[in-house]
């Protein structure tokens, strides 16, 4: 005897609610395999269904696309940031500003390499060290350092900064609708399993080839064993 499998994909879940509605809108109550309280159910819940899966696919995709920009975002302000910082200790190394004029941005005033800008969390304060450090220093009526000016580097990490708001945003909008569809996911098991369950109790007088038969019609699906006989014509893989 074959084995009934539920469905295990969001599409063959809302295969079989829809095969389910589509019979039970064709069919009389009276000759209906499964209750009219659950062809309310799977009316109401169906819709909501398909679109908390298109809201997640959506927002998925939205992710992606917009990570790339996001990406490519963080590596120019990391890029413009190290050019800054590497232009400055050239004009040190050539005697053009004072070795104190690392401590303006935070760094050790003997140290001439570049802090690490790998992080999200690093590129940040770093910036905002940068930044703040090259405006206060110039107020104090020194010589701005150029190419990149902290202006262009500034324009640079702001942008970042909006990126870096909007991707958190999208990333806390993916979970929610993830967590949301499992939660779906599982009252639609639990709708889908009592759907076939009635079906079944209906025909279980029957025998077995004509019970599932019968209840194919209303989605069911049946797998057979290896070590059974298929019957191509009424078997329906998901």
């Amino acid at each position: 005897m074959p084995y009934r499998r539920l469905p295990n994909t969001d599409s063959a879940r809302l295969r079989a609610m829809k095969k389910a509605l589509e019979i039970g809108k064709e069919t009389p109550p009276f000759k209906l395999a499964f209750s009219m309280k659950m062809l309310v159910r799977i009316q109401a819940f169906l819709p909501q269904f398909e679109n908390c899966i298109s809201m997640q696919r959506q927002t998925t995709t939205n992710q992606n696309d917009k990570g790339r920009e996001y990406q490519e975002v963080a590596r120019k302000a990391r890029l413009y940031l190290t050019h800054f910082i590497k232009v400055m200790n050239m004009a040190i190394a050539r005697g053009e500003l004072p070795t104190e004029t690392r401590a303006f941005y935070g760094i050790a005033t003997d140290d001439s390499t570049v802090p690490s800008l790998a992080t999200e969390n690093e590129l940040i304060g770093w910036g905002k060290r940068i930044i703040d450090g090259e405006e206060y220093r110039i107020r104090k009526g020194n010589t701005a350092i150029t190419n990149p000016s902290i202006a262009v580097v500034k324009v640079r990490h702001i942008q970042f900064m909006d990126a870096w708001n909007f991707h958190k945003t999208i990333n806390k909008r993916v979970v929610e609708c993830t967590r949301k569809t499992a939660d779906m996911r599982k009252e639609a098991d639990e709708l889908i399993a009592s759907c076939w369950n009635e079906v079944e109790a209906k025909y279980a007088d029957l025998p077995d080839e004509e019970k599932r038969l019968e209840a194919e019609k209303y989605g069911v699906v049946y797998v057979f064993r290896k070590n059974e006989s298929q019957q191509a014509s009424s078997l329906k893989l998901f």
